[in-house]
């Protein structure tokens, strides 16, 4: 012991040996001593040295420490000496103080000394085989060194836990532990556990994970609670994030009609701390996990749903409209409301029925547009409020209608504020992000509805006092022309792209007035600096879409006439050069990535995901229309009105498919009804039957006693005269219920007749329309050339037969005698299965009768020896020497001994 005081600090004379010599005196005697309190004294003065000299405690003593994990499992104390000494070997303490460099050293020496702790799986399962030691100071340790390792190395700590049988059950057993340090350190091993590995989020989610850490969040006050609910919410998103078969699994178990309560913010909304904050931001991007557009379409329409149904979308919603919620909390709502009605239309509807609680009520939607095109508002407010526009009207073809029909002329309401009115505001604003902002949620309004494109060419605007008033479609075009800033003519280029784009009408107001192709022209011709060549590439795509979807309906912009122009102006190369110019932009590339408009400065805000879409969907087609003579347009032409009279072709086999499928569907209803209907005939007829025969059976009997009634006729007369005529009169009405039975029997075997009937005659027409149906799905698939194809019905009162007409037929006999092979094989194994359920039936009655005949057996045996009993009982009561069955039996024995030994000795 004088050892350990000198290294502790004892005043030992002479010089004091350095700490590498102390280190490895102490190695030597964790492994020399054969006392376990010297190993222990040696372990706990390693563990005090650990810290200041990492190095050489971790090198030296780190194959001693894991040999004392082994062998002195039984020492719960020395136990944890050793595993808070590998801790502080491996954990790499993150102190403000160190500079980046000192930083940098602790962290590749915490991941050199993890490698050499894992180089040996064994370890880690060692590690994990502790952790089910309830002892504090055995199982708190452990804790933090599995948590180390998982931050050091974590995919080869966690291949190595996955392997290890039952590991992860080990570890999630931490959560149950009533030891609330142990419990929450138990949730940062997991976060470190399931980061990246969806193999292991899936075993943590099925060891009923979800209902452990929900708990635990209630208990800790939801959204009110402290750093465990953080705690709690960080692994939720790791075990959900991209992981869509655990989302499937939170879904089904009903977790999350559970979150509803997280969002009960109530009314005083004055006290928010810092936690609260951050919990309720953790608890959005949860709720944002489950429905984000990158998820299978499937999957987030059930979560959307089952967000409606359980009020969870109505709490958020309240929330929005709720005074005094900080300006992070609110952007992160908005955001998650958008992707919870996104593309759902009951969400959308329920969002546009949403009023803010205001005098007069106003719509949500209202409020949150006068806030997009506020410039005073924050940029990340005003960016989720336009991704919240964007999500009401996605696939929301109603809700496009209305913010349309706002800005028509019959439905402009002069004491309110409209959408409408707010849009055409913050289009023509002094602030370019309103331009920006307005001008993509208008282009939203019109995304793949041709109707609201034509209606929003009847919206006209008044100008100056005393002109006449111009359409919106004009004075968005008036706009360019006058050199507003880039961000507002990529705006309103971006919407008169998609305005236009599919729609001839509109191509045909914009080319009508006479300035705006001389206009896009000179615009494209020029050669300007980098960001105007981002504008000359929308104005070569708008004069595209004008080429491409020009009907030619005005002499003066055809398309063969708007081509050559940009040949002489232009250049068809240095067109085309301008044109994919958009498309390689850097802006544009981000924007493609993913809806939501998330952009580090309102400078860089410029394009929109949905319009990245209609770029690639143009750009190709509008190459080829300008590079395209006439000839060549005309045999396309020819070409496309051939296809097109095949597609309707198409569709008219397709919708007589459909008509027939109704039918099919109909009739096979109609046979399962009859096929009920017979089964319940069937069971009336046994029944009638059943009656019947139990009517003859009574009527025979009371001929029989009317038989011996009329023998003993002579001996009471008056009686039997009198028995005689109730006899007769049970007869009589026996008789009349057999004869009615009898008819009624008879009536139901002819409905069941004409029922049987019916059922052949449905399955006769079913049987024909399913051929039918394959005739034509194989007919379709063999007319897709834009050749005249045979229809054996056919649609029009003239037609031409194909060559694929014979390959058909040859098909259809083909099929109909591989169908009448299968029906005869069908048949036979039907008569086999009919002829060995008859053998079973045989088979089981004659089991019955034998087993029926033992049983009789065994009661007359039962009798016999009863009797026999009886009489030997009856023998002895009368003096009589009677013996039993086991005297006779030794008596026999006996006999048999007594023989056998004669027999030996007349060997001998």
């Amino acid at each position: 012991m004088n050892f350990f005081r000198g290294v502790m600090g004892g005043q030992a004379a002479g010089p004091q040996p350095s700490g590498a010599e102390t280190i490895q005196k102490l190695c030597d005697r964790v492994a020399s001593s054969t006392l376990l309190e010297d190993r222990r004294d040696a372990v706990r003065a390693l563990k005090s040295l650990s810290k200041k000299y990492r190095m050489e405690v971790g090198t030296q003593a780190m194959d001693h420490l894991i040999n004392i994990l082994q062998t002195d499992r039984s020492d719960s104390e020395i136990l944890g000496y050793a595993l808070d000494t590998l801790y502080n070997i491996i954990c790499n303490d993150e102190e403000e103080e160190q500079d980046e460099n000192a930083q940098k050293q602790a962290d590749d020496m915490g991941a050199h000394f993890t490698d050499k702790f894992i180089q040996d799986p064994e370890h880690v399962t060692l590690l994990l085989t502790l952790l089910e030691e309830f002892d504090f100071h055995v199982r708190w340790p452990g804790v933090k060194l599995l948590t180390a390792l998982l931050k050091n190395q974590g995919p080869q700590v966690q291949g190595i836990i996955l392997v290890s049988p039952m590991g992860v059950s080990r570890l999630m057993d931490l959560l149950a532990d009533s030891r609330e340090v142990i419990r929450n350190d138990g949730l940062l091993l997991l976060q470190q556990l399931t980061k990246g590995n969806a193999a292991i989020q899936k075993i943590v989610a099925f060891e009923n994970a979800f209902e452990r850490l929900l708990d635990i969040i209630t208990e800790e006050g939801s959204s009110d609670g402290g750093i465990v609910v953080e705690d709690c919410l960080l692994l939720l998103l790791n075990l959900l994030k991209n992981n869509s078969s655990n989302q499937n699994f939170f879904k089904e178990g009903s977790y999350i009609q559970r979150m509803k309560p997280w969002f009960e913010v109530g009314d005083d909304n004055s006290g928010w701390s810092a936690q609260k904050v951050t919990n309720l931001h953790l608890m959005l991007q949860l709720v944002r996990v489950m429905v984000s557009p990158v998820n299978s379409p499937g999957a987030t329409a059930s979560c959307q749903k089952s967000m409606y149904l359980c009020g969870l979308l109505q709490q958020l919603c309240t929330i929005l409209m709720a005074t005094g919620v900080p300006a992070d909390i609110l952007t992160e709502t908005i955001n998650t409301v958008s992707e919870v009605i996104r593309g759902s239309q009951v969400n959308q509807d329920y969002f546009a029925s949403v009023n803010a609680p205001s005098n007069p009520p106003r719509p949500a939607i209202v409020v949150l547009l006068m806030s997009m095109v506020n410039e005073r508002q924050p940029f990340v407010l005003r960016c989720a409020v336009l991704y919240c526009f964007q999500c009401f009207l996605y696939k929301n073809q109603k809700g496009q209608g209305e913010i349309v029909a706002t800005l028509l002329p019959s439905t402009i309401d002069a004491n309110s504020i409209s959408a409408g009115q707010l849009l055409c505001g913050g289009l023509f604003s002094a602030d370019s992000l309103s331009n920006w902002c307005a001008a993509v949620a208008l282009a939203h309004a019109l995304q793949d509805n041709l109707t609201q494109k034509e209606q929003l060419l009847r919206v006209q605007l008044a100008t100056s006092m005393g002109n006449p008033p111009v359409s919106l479609l004009q004075q968005c075009t008036n706009i360019l022309s006058q050199g507003s800033k880039v961000q507002t003519r990529v705006g309103l280029l971006m919407l008169l792209c998609t305005w236009i784009s599919n729609c001839p009408i509109a191509v045909t107001h914009f080319l009508h007035n006479q300035e705006n192709v001389p206009f896009l022209t000179a615009q494209i011709s020029e050669n300007l600096g980098e960001d105007e060549r981002l504008v000359q590439g929308l104005c070569a795509l708008l004069l595209g879409i004008c080429i491409y979807y020009n009907d030619n309906s005005l002499e003066n912009y055809t398309k063969e006439k708007l081509k050559q122009l940009i040949e002489k102006r232009i250049g068809k190369e240095n067109f085309v050069e301008k044109l994919v110019f958009v498309a390689k932009h850097e802006l544009y590339s981000r924007a493609a990535q993913k809806p939501q408009p998330v952009f580090p400065s309102p400078e860089q805000m410029l394009f929109d995901h949905e319009f990245t879409k209609l770029v690639k969907e143009l750009e190709g087609v509008i190459t080829k229309a300008v590079h395209k003579s006439s000839e060549e347009e005309k045999k396309e032409e020819e070409v496309k009105k051939t296809l097109e009279q095949h597609d309707n072709i198409v569709t008219q086999y397709k919708e007589l498919i459909r008509e027939q499928d109704a039918q099919i569907q109909e009739l096979k209803e109609k046979v399962s009804s009859m096929s009920s209907q017979n089964e319940q005939l069937q069971t009336t007829v046994t029944q009638q039957l059943s009656q019947i025969q139990q009517h003859k059976d009574q009527y025979n009997i009371l001929k029989l006693k009317l038989g011996k009634d009329n023998q003993s006729q002579s001996n009471s007369q008056g009686d039997g005269s009198q028995v005689n005529g109730l006899q007769t009169e049970e007869l009589t009405q026996l008789r009349e219920e057999v004869d009615q039975l009898r008819k009624q029997h008879t009536l139901l075997q002819t409905q069941l007749g004409d029922k049987d009937a019916l059922i052949n005659t449905l399955y006769v027409c079913l049987h024909y329309f399913s051929t039918l149906l394959s005739y034509l799905l194989f007919l379709t698939l063999f007319t897709i050339t834009p050749t005249p194809c045979y229809c054996p019905f056919p649609l029009t009162s003239s037609s031409s037969s194909s060559p694929s007409s014979s390959l058909v037929q040859e098909e259809t006999k083909r099929l109909s005698e591989s169908r009448a092979g299968l029906e005869q094989q069908l048949a036979s194994a039907t008569s086999t299965v009919a002829i060995l359920q008859t053998e079973k039936a045989k088979l089981q009655t004659e089991v019955q009768e034998s087993k029926k005949e033992q049983d009789d057996l065994l009661m007359l045996l039962a009798d016999q020896d009863q009797k026999i009993h009886s009489l030997k009982q009856r023998l002895k009561n009368l003096g009589e020497t009677v013996e039993d069955e086991d005297d006779l039996d030794a008596k026999d024995q006996t006999d048999d001994d007594e023989e056998e030994e004669e027999e030996e000795e007349d060997e001998d």
